[in-house]
């Protein structure tokens, strides 16, 4: 008896068709190059472009922009079926609709979505998300990139730094948060900015030797004396932290979705392996040890997707779902490690050895509990929600 993985009263036919069209997507058209684009640090166009054909590239941006108008149930379905066969897929489709689009469609104006949105469902271009910096990681609020305001322009100086789709050649503009000035009560002012990839001054730069997410573009962000005009103001001067933050809530959920589909990929093959792998007579998978390995795996699966199909259910309805988003975040990024690394274990020698996908995985998983806010960050705000009245 294998987990069903669609015995959930949240998903509907359309989710499970999601699901099924996108394994067979990843199974057919990824799988096959995946080892090698990671080997090579290759970010594939072709495999986006194929993405954006089957409207992954829009999964949640509604059907007036060009997208699939899908709910985000759906959306974290398909980054969890891609990141069942590679992480680096999962995080470039993830990383575009959340953290690319979602600010743009959540709080721009109608000129601003018209202008950027189409473009952006395609797979022929990417957006990314301008936050994280040299000295500004999990406390977003040190950011130092600065705008100044003068004679209707703003002039940006400032970098940005592991920043998912930044230096794709098809990427097409960020969303930067900046300090544009003080409150009276001595606080800086946060103000995003929607920076187009060709403005003059700003230079992306590929951020080369990684460990995981090999085939997936990072970029570190340069901005000297970029000048853009007051209309690319993303939603108010002022909210700029608001905004940001908001969009990692919903980012976390897309996180989550990457840790549960690794952990499922990375479950399956191990017991694939256990099956096969004799040793003393007998296959492996029949000895305790490794019996109680898979038992505790399959587990903390089944317990990561309840957790994070809920916690996207509560967003899909419109409730609050902040504080569910980060236990989700944090377990499922958590239970992929712990099943990453208990992949290794039952493929002993085999699983450090490049030929075998589970040493992949090993890797991929590791970002996971670092980034859109560590580990110590989502237990940190956990305990807020928890104990606030």
């Amino acid at each position: 008896m294998k987990l069903n993985l669609n015995d959930f009263p949240y998903l509907t036919d359309t989710h499970k068709m999601i699901r099924e069209s996108v394994r067979d997507f990843a199974e057919r058209e990824i799988a096959p190059v995946a080892q090698e684009l990671d080997e090579k640090a290759i970010f594939s166009y072709d495999l986006t472009k194929k993405m954006g054909e089957m409207g992954l590239m829009g999964i949640t941006t509604p059907e007036e922009y060009g997208g699939q108008g899908l709910d985000y149930l759906a959306y974290v379905i398909a980054v969890e079926e891609l990141s069942r066969v590679d992480s680096s897929q999962g995080a470039t489709v993830a990383a575009h609709n959340s953290l690319g689009m979602g600010p743009i469609l959540n709080y721009g104006t109608e000129e601003q979505k018209r202008k950027y949105l189409p473009k952006l469902v395609s797979g022929d271009a990417l957006w990314s998300f301008g936050l994280t910096e040299p000295a500004a990681g999990s406390d977003s609020r040190g950011t130092k990139t600065n705008a100044k305001f003068d004679n209707g322009i703003w002039t940006i100086n400032g970098s940005k730094t592991f920043i998912t789709n930044g230096a794709s050649k098809i990427n097409i503009g960020t969303t930067a948060q900046t300090v544009t000035g003080e409150f009276e009560n001595g606080k800086k002012e946060f103000t995003t900015f929607l920076v187009d990839a060709d403005t003059e001054g700003f230079v992306r730069k590929k951020l080369e030797n990684k460990m995981m997410w090999r085939a997936s573009d990072t970029a570190e962000l340069f901005f000297t004396d970029v000048k853009v005009p007051d209309e690319n103001i993303l939603g108010e001067r002022g909210k700029g932290s608001h905004i940001m933050l908001a969009t990692l809530d919903s980012g976390r959920l897309a996180i989550g979705a990457m840790g549960l589909g690794l952990a499922q990929g990375a479950f399956e093959m191990s017991i694939q392996y256990a099956k096969e792998r004799k040793q003393f007579g007998r296959p492996i998978a029949q000895f305790e040890a490794i019996a109680f390995y898979i038992a505790d795996m399959g587990t903390k699966i089944e317990a990561a997707r309840n957790l994070l199909y809920r916690a996207t259910y509560l967003k899909t309805i419109g409730k609050k779902f902040s504080l569910e988003a980060a236990m989700a975040k944090y377990y499922c990024s958590e239970v992929a490690k712990e099943v990453a690394d208990l992949g290794v274990q039952i493929h002993g020698g085999y699983g450090l050895m490049k030929d075998y996908a589970i040493e992949r995985f090993y890797r991929d998983q590791r970002l996971l509990q670092i980034g859109e806010g560590t580990s110590e960050i989502q237990k940190l705000v956990i305990s807020r929600y928890l104990t606030t009245d």
